[in-house]
């Protein structure tokens, strides 16, 4: 109940006096520099369904646009070694399977596009099977980002050490599905145990040749990460949903308190991370796991 007070009362203030960036923050933040690459990989966003919501709901206290796209997506990465999927995010049936296990009040700040795309349609329509993939690599565990491997029995799964730690053992990751999502699986974990990247203190090399690069975005959990991609034409950072959109990279702002307070593990360290997008986004193309239309720039003409 206090969580919910709490959300109800940062909303109001959030409409009428947003969290401002702290600029002393953005000026002591030390930028590392790229990783030296090797290799390149592809990426391409999967089909989407999205919906529209309102702008300050979003991004606190900006009213213009009228509102955001907001979708769930999954991507795709082309290694020369592997392919793998980012964030598989819906399963079929995804509302009895994942979505309805979560709480009344967040449900109705998170309720998903009518027309969702389960991950077997979204890889069906790319042109890819199930066997190309290698594994998954999710951001962060909440179920709008790992129920589709409901629906990929068996595929191993990479992830965060932090991450799986709190999400076994914490009262909140695991509703929506996502302690069934990765049992009878194989786990392989990593801890970013590499050198700082661009603004991120830390970092893991994930194929050991600089071309996919985990980085720490913590606050939206404990364990979320962005993944680095070295393309033949630029530098992609898919960024979880320590952004749920560019425009809170571009202005710095945090999600309004509902329903962020409710999905924001560590609001403070949540901001953080956005300052530290924000410092870069002009070297790398930042791409919010939510954000419908940074996403579907990386879809195929």
């Amino acid at each position: 109940m206090a969580t919910y007070c709490a959300a109800a009362v940062g909303t109001a203030r959030g409409l009428v006096r947003p969290r401002w960036p702290d600029h002393a923050y953005l000026e002591s933040l030390h930028d590392a520099g790229l990783p030296n690459a090797s290799a390149t990989v592809t990426v391409r966003a999967l089909r989407q369904a999205s919906k529209t919501v309102p702008t300050p709901f979003v991004a606190e206290g900006v009213r213009r646009p009228r509102g955001l796209r907001i979708a769930m997506t999954a991507f795709v990465v082309e290694h020369p070694t592997a392919t793998f999927v980012v964030d598989p995010s819906i399963c079929v049936d995804v509302m009895d399977r994942a979505f309805n296990e979560l709480p009344l009040m967040l449900r109705l700040g998170v309720r998903p596009p009518a027309d969702l795309v389960d991950i077997g349609a979204a890889l069906d329509d790319a042109g890819l099977v199930r066997s190309d993939l290698a594994f998954a690599l999710p951001t962060h565990l909440h179920w709008d980002h790992v129920s589709g491997l409901l629906d990929l029995p068996g595929l191993p799964v990479r992830l965060h050490t932090p991450e799986r730690e709190w999400a076994m053992t914490g009262p909140v990751a695991p509703v929506g599905g996502v302690r069934p999502a990765l049992a009878d699986r194989p786990i392989d974990e990593y801890v970013l145990d590499g050198p700082p990247v661009l603004t991120f203190p830390r970092s893991h090399d994930l194929m050991g040749d600089g071309s996919v690069v985990l980085v720490d975005l913590a606050g939206h959990t404990p364990g979320s990460v962005g993944v680095l991609l070295h393309t033949a034409t630029e530098w992609v950072l898919i960024a979880g949903d320590a952004a749920w959109h560019l425009l809170q990279v571009e202005q710095i702002r945090q999600k309004m308190a509902y329903p962020g307070v409710l999905a924001d593990e560590d609001r403070d360290e949540t901001f953080r991370s956005l300052h530290r997008l924000h410092a870069i986004r002009d070297q790398v193309r930042v791409v919010p796991t939510h954000d419908h239309d940074a996403a579907r720039a990386l879809r195929p003409a």
